[in-house]
């Protein structure tokens, strides 16, 4: 069911919702924009939207100019960081943080202040990802690097960085359940992991074979400590199991019919997902054992589909609140949709 949409200032690649308790309603979306000529820049934003999907609202209350944006994650609840803390990779290979502050002036509304910032690299950066305490990022470049960030209080430290991919590395992500793992993914085809308790840090595995084009995501399943799903160019959702972690199974696949640009697990019910598929929109799929159903598919996008996400609740109740809304961006058309999936994810 539509909800509501808008266009943005520029071509739409990620949406967050704010996962902070009594914020549950800011949703952050980042643009990238190339302006092409003698001399390309390429300009981005963030802007914040208060999204009540019972009420069809999705206003926008804040937006922030910046470099081209690839990516951006919240923090963590339950990180060591006070407060709600949003992180952006970009394309003058920078990370900045910023935190959700409130007008103290006695206005209304919320807006984002710079806390820091770091420049990563000479390359792009691409994609990012926080450890369960919010104290380090790891941030994936265009020139193949991974590169590990102390995040603690005002500053910001590449703690490490190395080359662990031939091409750009679009996915990088922490293990939640062992945050001294790290995932990476490229599009050299492989989906690796990293050892940070070794300095520079150690190959955990290395897959080489199942992935047949870029990886694009990895994200650790947060219900299920054993599973790790990742999307790929070749329009593949795979399952794996890491119980061995030196020699990872993929469990089962689904085609969703696009490239899968980002996976997002259902914050409350367990093996339902979200995932942003390019040139197929977007699609729910059920996660069990080793059936993978796609439930419902969303194809009011004429764009590239590339951001994603669940707005963060405790729990799904009857009638009217037993859905989940969703927010899903595309990339050209510039468009931003809040809907609510219409299968029921509960059963």
């Amino acid at each position: 069911m539509d909800v509501a949409h808008c266009c943005l200032d520029g071509n739409a690649d990620a949406v967050e919702f704010c996962p902070h308790d009594s914020y549950h309603h800011v949703l952050a979306a980042s643009t990238y924009t190339l302006q092409e000529g003698d001399q390309p820049s390429r300009s981005g934003s963030i802007s914040l939207f208060n999204v009540d999907a019972n009420m069809g609202r999705l206003d926008l209350f804040h937006r922030v100019d910046t470099a081209g944006i690839f990516d951006i994650k919240w923090s963590p609840v339950g990180g060591s960081n006070v407060g709600s803390l949003l992180a952006q990779a970009d394309a003058d290979g920078f990370l900045k943080t910023y935190s959700l502050e409130s007008c103290s002036d006695g206005a209304e509304g919320d807006f984002l202040k710079v806390i820091n910032g770091v420049k990563i690299s000479s390359s792009m950066c691409l994609c990012l990802d926080w450890n369960p305490s919010a104290t380090s990022i790891t941030v994936g470049l265009s020139d193949g690097s991974v590169s590990i960030v102390s995040v603690l209080e005002s500053q910001m430290e590449v703690l490490q960085q190395w080359k662990g991919h031939d091409f750009e590395l679009w996915a990088t992500s922490f293990d939640i359940h062992q945050p001294q793992l790290v995932y990476s993914g490229s599009d050299d085809c492989k989906f690796s992991c990293w050892d940070l308790r070794d300095s520079p840090s150690k190959l955990a595995f290395q897959n080489m074979k199942a992935h047949k084009m870029g990886v694009c995501c990895i994200v650790k399943s947060p219900s299920d400590p054993n599973t790790v799903l990742t999307g790929c160019y070749d329009e593949y959702l795979r399952v794996w199991d890491v119980r061995s972690i030196s020699k990872p199974v993929n469990e089962t696949s689904i085609c969703l019919g696009g490239g899968v640009w980002r996976i997002k697990p259902h914050p409350v019910v367990p093996g339902i997902v979200l995932a942003a598929c390019m040139h197929n929109g977007f699609a729910v799929v059920k996660i069990e054992g080793d059936n993978t159903e796609v439930i419902e598919t969303y194809s009011k996008h004429g764009s590239l589909a590339y951001g994603a996400d669940w707005q963060k609740c405790e729990s799904l109740q009857e009638g009217k609140n037993k859905s989940t809304a969703v927010a899903t961006c595309s990339f050209y058309d510039r468009l931003l949709r809040i809907w609510m999936p219409q299968s029921d994810i509960t059963t």
